[in-house]
């Protein structure tokens, strides 16, 4: 198996991750947990974990200068990134959530040809607008979009969310060129432990935990766990292997996949839209990561 392709399938299984968290996240808030407390959990728990890991596995010495860009990376890619997301959630919809975030690759692409000075490429491009058309397409038959005054506020937080990701996912790459997935996760989530517990520790201090039931507990550990913990050292360990614009692409997976889960669990069906959504999106992936011909200027 080439280390290529453990990129793509460590990033499809991030996806699977994300698919379930948009239900799982927004049913802890605000009944059980304050969303400030849900980051301050994600990011401290994370922390540790990553931390406990890097006790069993070779981690790399990261020199100075490396440790000043992490601390930065280290707001855009865990603290501004999950706030902006988990609040933005806790007042807007999981749909509107959903399809905010397609705006993800959109910035990424932009942001790898300011900043790592990538052309524009035709191939790209045309893989971008299908995987754009198909996760359209299918987020308009799961739910019903609205911006409207009641999800403004929600709604502009995700757009920042996905900002904030888009400039760390670009940003990072020297970093992962360089050392290895836990070498760079458990400093990126120290920093980010740092700066989240001003933010955070009171909220989470004025948690009602004995309120909590046991599908609350269970959401708790997924967010935590699964959520950041795993998905964060796969999509990490997948931007080693593979480019920015990729990574971010494989964000038009996820309304797919949870049209999947609805299905399995008979919530939903399966109709010709969703099965053209779903080869629209897979075409998307193959052709962003396809080396095409150069567009001339």
């Amino acid at each position: 198996m080439t280390k290529a392709l453990q990129g793509h399938i460590a990033l499809f299984a991030a996806q699977l991750i994300y698919a379930l968290n948009y239900s799982i996240a927004k049913g802890l808030m605000p009944t059980f947990v304050h969303p400030i407390a849900l980051v301050f959990l994600r990011i401290i728990g994370a922390g540790i974990l990553f931390w406990l890991v890097s006790l069993f596995v070779k981690t790399q010495k990261v020199e100075k200068k490396d440790l000043k860009r992490i601390a930065l990376l280290a707001l855009f890619g865990v603290v501004i990134n999950q706030v902006f997301f988990i609040y933005g959630l806790s007042i807007s919809t999981p749909i509107n959530s959903s399809i905010i975030m397609i705006s993800n690759p959109i910035m990424v692409f932009i942001f790898t040809m300011i900043l790592l000075k990538e052309g524009i490429t035709l191939t790209k491009v045309s893989g971008l607008l299908l995987a754009i058309v198909g996760a359209v397409l299918i987020l308009r038959y799961r739910g019903n979009f609205e911006v409207g005054s009641d999800t403004i506020a929600g709604d502009f937080m995700t757009l920042i969310n996905s900002a904030s990701w888009a400039i760390f996912v670009v940003m990072v790459k020297p970093i992962m060129m360089k050392y290895n997935t836990v070498t760079a996760m458990r400093w990126l989530f120290l920093f980010g432990s740092i700066y989240i517990i001003p933010i955070g520790l009171v909220e989470t201090m004025h948690t009602n935990w004995d309120g909590f039931t046991t599908n609350a507990v269970f959401a708790i550990l997924f967010v935590v766990v699964a959520t950041t913990f795993l998905a964060y050292f796969l999509n990490i360990y997948g931007l080693q292997e593979l480019s920015p614009n990729t990574v971010s692409a494989y964000i038009y997976l996820q309304p797919f996949l949870a049209s999947l889960f609805a299905m399995m669990l008979g919530e939903d069906k399966l109709t010709p839209t969703k099965l053209f959504s779903g080869i629209l999106i897979i075409l998307g992936l193959y052709f962003v990561n396809k080396k095409p011909t150069q567009l001339k200027a």
